[in-house]
């Protein structure tokens, strides 16, 4: 190694404005880091394997807490990472150790192995003192080096879809999970980029009909430690250890230029690529924790502590730490990885895992919080996608429905009274029809449009469709955490038997289950979310927590895709998904209250009962009430009207329904019931609803006058109570 106190040269002037990271300009390397409190920051090199440290400099200058040196003849691939000097102070919330060599924030790319050892951390992990004592012990042989990137990637004719929020539909999956048993994919492909890119999967998506994928994480994350010596791991990823690099795990070929491929194979199928991103915590756990990265660089700097004892993090996340977004060196991080994901890997949008805690403020969740207000009128942020997941463990951590406009968000509620109604509680008509008409109890405000609920019926996080009409209960026991682990509320039933049965009449009840289930999802105002795997009857053997499974249980099974009851559940919800596309009412684009009639005796949303009747505040109200009509009608571009009709039976009889007035030449689309029911004309104004099923009619007529401005919702009190079954909907 050479010597210790070998300085890099001072920042050019033309490097003078260079933010955070590796800068290179075909001669050398600027390298720069924020760590306010720091006093001194040293860059490491290694040699190409990453196993010995080759040379040390400090970084000579240090302008308002950002760190700054220049390096000659740096060349792209060098292997590098810092050490940071300061006070070893816990309980002022100050842990700088330079005996831990320290993760590059804006790393662009890691290689090599984390390897647990004790080492990593700050203090003596046993001692006496806890995490007040301080380890000597060099780090640097167990933590993945950042390497210096200057790759390009021909993009040729590449354009984002730029599908309207209005038509977007997205389906959610796993790189690895999504590829790792494709039989059409090469062996050396599957589990990464290079199987997400590949022509059959690509395929799969396009013909499927979803116009976005939702990755779960793939930022490079660590497997944690308590984890691995279960013998299981982080699969989901949920715990970042760089915010600019892909998954090393998930390239094939080892190269940040194969992210850009697939999500460039997508783009030319029309499919938008979206992130989620873990951006509420980090890896690096509580004051217990290791010390990889942001820890080193600046406790209080980049995690949020308790102000009257800052020795111990804030846990809104229940991860540990909480990323303090309030600060600004942690913000313009956040803001950098997001920029570096739109300009490098042209991805379309984001998914935030607990959005909301991106938005608290010390006072606590505000949603003009810096980070929306600063994410929002960024020129290139505010243009793509943004999702957020509206809650956190920490105090007020329930915000559905409170983000700044420009944000859409789960819709947990959507997700809970679907699976009740469908389950046959009580009392759930109300509620549905909320879910229905995009939510507009919780979002018909501030001009939001039904596209800011992102609906579900299921997700990652919980029962796949199929376990949900199959278990009563979890089964988490495969974990570790004797079943103690997951959610006890997931609102399903197994009809009979829990798990999988031979018998014939439970089989078909939960097979009209999940057509009812899918139906209700992609006929409801909003953004709808599939899981993947849920279109062909994927199933986790009841486990709701399967964070930690990293096998054939979480991969999806593309045998069972291609068996006959797989093809028959696909093949029902690509009818489903082009259906939607068809008919400009099952995707409105404004929130529907009755007070628009767009054809003569058809208003833009009326409810009705078996009878046809329209619904009255008595018909809410009655708890037994497991049937229901809703009737949507919205102008077409072509100037005529599209109407539809959906016809619900929860309960457990066929039930007969009359058609709403006015006489309409109602055409039979979709029967969830009877997937090979034919299409077309019903002669009657009655007709019978299986059980656990619904029933999709349209009709067309000629528009009365031209579509109306935009409309203020009026207050709650002044709204019609005979035909709206809560305020709002």
């Amino acid at each position: 190694m050479r010597a210790r106190n070998e300085r890099l040269q001072p920042a050019a002037p033309n490097h003078f404005g260079a933010g955070p990271g590796v800068h290179w300009d075909g001669r050398g390397a600027l390298f720069a880091v924020q760590a306010p409190d720091a006093e001194r920051v040293e860059l490491c090199l290694f040699d190409a394997g990453g196993r010995h440290e080759i040379a040390r400099y400090a970084l000579p200058d240090c302008t308002d807490g950002l760190w700054r040196g220049y390096l000659p003849e740096c060349k792209p691939g060098q292997l590098y990472g810092y050490r940071v000097g300061g006070p070893y102070e816990p309980t002022r919330g100050l842990r700088f150790n330079p005996n831990k060599l320290l993760i590059d924030p804006y790393a662009r790319a890691l290689r090599g192995p984390l390897t647990w050892h004790d080492s990593l951390y700050g203090y003596r992990i046993g001692g006496k003192r806890g995490d007040l004592s301080f380890d000597r012990r060099d780090s640097a042989p167990y933590l993945p080096k950042a390497v210096v990137v200057a790759e390009t990637f021909d993009w040729g004719d590449d354009r984002a879809p730029r599908t309207p929020w209005s038509d977007t539909v997205v389906y959610e999956v796993h790189v690895k999970g999504f590829t790792q048993r494709h039989p059409g994919i090469p062996e050396r492909d599957r589990g990464t980029f290079g199987g997400l890119g590949h022509p059959a999967t690509v395929d799969y998506l396009r013909r499927l009909g979803v116009t976005a994928v939702e990755l779960l994480p793939i930022h490079a994350f660590a497997r944690d430690r308590m984890l691995l010596e279960r013998g299981l791991t982080n699969y989901w990823g949920y715990n970042t250890l760089a915010f600019f690099a892909p998954e090393p795990a998930y390239l094939s070929d080892g190269s940040l230029g194969q992210v850009k491929w697939a999500v460039q194979q997508l783009h030319r199928a029309g499919i938008e690529v979206i992130l989620d991103v873990v951006y509420n915590h980090t890896c690096e756990g509580s004051e217990l924790g290791a010390t990889l990265s942001w820890r080193g660089f600046g406790d209080a700097t980049f995690y949020r502590l308790l102000p009257d004892n800052p020795r111990h993090h804030i846990n809104d996340t229940g991860c540990g730490n909480t990323v303090n977004t309030a600060s600004q060196p942690a913000l313009r991080m956040v803001l950098d990885s997001l920029r570096h994901w739109v300009t490098e890997y042209r991805i379309d949008g984001f998914r935030f895992d607990l959005g909301l805690t991106l938005g608290r403020e010390p006072h606590g969740f505000d949603p003009g919080a810096g980070f929306f207000d600063a994410l929002l009128q960024d020129p290139v942020l505010s243009k793509v996608k943004l999702i957020s997941e509206p809650w956190d463990i920490g105090p007020g951590g329930y915000q559905l429905g409170n983000h700044p406009p420009g944000m859409s968000e789960w819709n947990d509620k959507y997700r809970d009274e679907v699976r009740r109604f469908w389950r046959g509680d009580a009392g759930m008509r109300g509620a549905l029809s909320a879910r229905l008409q995009g939510s507009a109890d919780l979002f018909d405000r501030q001009w939001r449009k039904p596209t800011a609920t992102v609906n579900f019926v299921t997700a990652h996080d919980g029962f796949t469709l199929a376990d949900w009409a199959s278990y009563a209960g979890k089964h988490n026991e495969a974990n570790g955490e004797d079943n103690r682990d997951g959610t006890d509320n997931n609102c399903s039933a197994n009809w009979g038997v829990e798990g999988p049965t031979d018998d014939a009449a439970i089989r078909d009840t939960r097979g009209r289950l999940h057509r009812a289930m899918l139906a209700t999802l992609l006929t409801s105002l909003g953004t709808p979310m599939l899981l993947g795997g849920d279109e062909f009857g994927r199933s986790q053997s009841g486990n709701n927590n399967a964070y930690c499974q990293d096998n054939e249980l979480s991969w999806l099974d593309w045998a069972l895709a291609d068996s006959a009851d797989g093809r028959a559940l696909r093949d029902f919800t690509e009818r489903l998904l082009r259906l939607r596309r068809e008919h400009p009412a099952l995707r409105a684009g404004y929130f529907q209250h009755g007070r628009d009639e767009p054809a003569a005796g058809v208003r833009d949303i009326g409810w009705f009962d078996e009878s046809g009747g329209e619904m009255t505040s008595a018909d809410w109200e009655f708890a037994g009430g497991q049937l229901l009509t809703v009737r949507r009608a919205v102008r077409r571009p072509d100037g005529g009207t599209d109407i539809v009709a959906i016809l619900f039976n929860a309960s457990g009889e066929d039930r007969e329904f009359t058609l709403p007035a006015p006489t309409l030449e109602w055409s039979l689309q979709l029967d969830s019931a009877q997937p090979d029911r034919a299409q077309g004309a019903i002669g009657t104004a009655a007709l019978d609803v299986v059980a656990h099923s619904l029933v999709v009619l349209t009709a067309r007529a000629d528009a009365l006058a031209p579509p109306p401005g935009p409309k203020r919702l009026p207050p709650a009190a002044a709204q019609p109570r005979d035909n709206a079954p809560i305020e709002g909907a």
